[in-house]
C-alpha cells in the first residue's frame, strides 16, 4: 500500500446551518490540506439544482484549487460530458493546463441531469449518454486535431497538449474507458467481484491513446479512518443519512451531525436505505484500514486509491485524511519527491 497512490475527491458539500460560500471556500482549504499531506490528486465535481452540493461549475472550482496550490495535481471527478459540448470542455481544460501545466487532470462521467427540469435546464436529455463513447473520440480528436465533426473548428488553447483524461465509470462504463483509451476510475472499495471482473475486463480490451498509453486503474470510495472503529463510524453516518434521505423525499440535504441522525425517528423504508449507506465502505483504526486497502489494492492490482468521504464534523474529517496519509506513508513520499526535484533542479542550473 505504501506505493500506491492515494488522491481526494471532494464535492463541496454544503452543511446544516452554512451557506454555499462556505463549502466552496472549505474546498479550497482542504485541497491545500491534501497538498501538504502528500495526497496526489484533489478532485471536484460536477452537480446542478442539488441543495446539499455547492459545487456545480466544476472548472470554474478546479481553477480556484490550482491558483491555491502548487504541487498536487487537480481535476474534476468529473466533468458530466452529455451536459456539455466537447469543443467547451477542451478549451476548458486547454485554459487550466495552460496555467498549470503538469497539474491538470480531466475526470469525466456521462450523467445528465436527474430530473427532466434540469435536464431541461442543461439542454440536454437521458439519451445523450447514449453517445459517450463518441463524444469522448471527439473531445481526443481536438487535443490532436484529428477527424472530428467540424474539422474546420480548433480547440485553443487545447490543441496539442496533454491533458490525461479519466472516465468515471460502473462496471459496464470500463468498456467504454477501455476502448477510448481513458484510466478507469470505479467504485471498487466493496470489493466486489463483478467490479473486479469490470477491472480485469477494462484491462484486456484497453487501447493506447493521446491519453494513456496503458491501462490505469482507480478504485473510489469512502474511507474513514478514526481512533476508534465507532468514531469512524460516525464518520460516515451523515452521508448515509444525505442518501437514505433523497430516495425517499427526492431532496439531497445539507450534512447534518452525527448526533442528530443517531436521534431520529426514521421510518422503515428511511432506516433501510441509511443502514445500505452505511455498509460497503472502508472505515475503523488505522490498523483495521491499513489491512483492509491492502487486501483491495492486491485484488485489484489498483494503481490509486481515491477517497471520496464526506461529513459533518469537517475537524474529524480532516483527521481522517492525516490518518490515512500516514498510514500509507504519503509523507515520505512527498518529501522524497521534493528531495529528487530539488536535486534535479541544482544539476539543471549546473549547481
Amino acid at each position: 500500500m505504501r506505493t500506491t497512490r492515494f488522491s481526494v475527491l471532494d464535492r463541496s458539500r454544503t452543511r446544516q446551518g452554512r451557506d454555499p460560500g462556505e463549502a466552496l471556500r472549505d474546498s479550497v482549504r482542504f485541497a491545500r490540506r491534501a497538498e501538504a499531506l502528500g495526497y496526489h490528486r484533489f478532485w471536484v465535481s460536477e452537480h446542478h439544482s442539488v441543495p446539499g452540493v455547492a459545487g456545480s461549475a466544476p472548472t470554474v472550482l478546479a481553477a480556484a484549487v490550482a491558483a491555491a496550490t502548487s504541487r498536487i495535481r487537480v481535476g474534476t471527478g468529473g466533468v458530466m460530458l452529455p451536459n456539455h459540448r466537447t469543443l467547451v470542455v477542451a478549451e476548458q481544460f486547454g485554459v487550466l493546463e495552460s496555467l498549470f501545466p503538469g497539474r491538470i487532470d480531466m475526470g469525466l462521467g456521462r450523467s445528465v441531469g436527474f430530473t427532466d427540469g434540469i435536464r431541461r435546464a442543461l439542454g440536454t436529455e437521458k439519451r445523450a449518454m447514449e453517445d459517450f463513447g463518441g463524444q469522448l473520440a471527439e473531445l481526443a480528436a481536438y487535443f490532436t486535431d484529428g477527424p472530428r465533426a467540424h474539422p474546420q473548428v480548433h480547440a485553443r488553447p487545447a490543441e496539442g497538449l496533454r491533458v490525461p483524461a479519466f472516465v468515471l465509470a460502473n462496471e459496464a462504463g470500463a468498456d467504454l474507458a477501455a476502448a477510448a483509451g481513458a484510466a478507469l476510475v470505479i467504485g471498487g472499495l466493496h470489493g466486489e467481484e463483478r467490479t473486479l471482473a469490470a477491472v480485469a475486463r477494462y484491462r484486456a480490451a484497453f487501447r493506447p491513446s493521446v491519453w494513456w498509453d496503458r491501462p490505469y486503474v482507480v478504485l473510489a470510495g469512502n474511507v474513514a479512518v478514526a481512533a476508534t472503529t465507532e468514531a469512524a463510524h460516525r464518520l460516515l453516518m451523515p452521508e448515509a443519512w444525505s442518501l437514505a434521505h433523497s430516495r425517499t423525499h427526492g431532496v439531497f440535504p445539507p450534512l447534518a451531525p452525527a448526533e442528530e441522525i443517531a436521534s431520529l425517528a426514521m421510518t422503515e423504508r428511511e432506516r433501510s436505505l441509511y443502514e445500505e449507506g452505511l455498509r460497503g465502505h472502508v472505515h475503523g483504526t488505522e490498523d483495521e484500514v491499513a489491512a483492509a486497502l491492502e487486501g483491495l489494492i492486491e485484488r485489484s492490482g489498483a494503481d490509486e486509491v481515491l477517497v471520496t468521504t464526506s461529513s459533518y464534523d469537517r475537524a474529524g474529517l480532516l483527521d481522517s485524511y492525516a490518518r490515512l496519509a500516514r498510514l500509507a506513508g504519503l509523507a515520505d513520499r512527498a518529501s522524497g519527491s521534493e528531495r529528487l526535484r530539488g536535486g534535479l533542479d541544482q544539476v539543471a542550473h549546473g549547481a
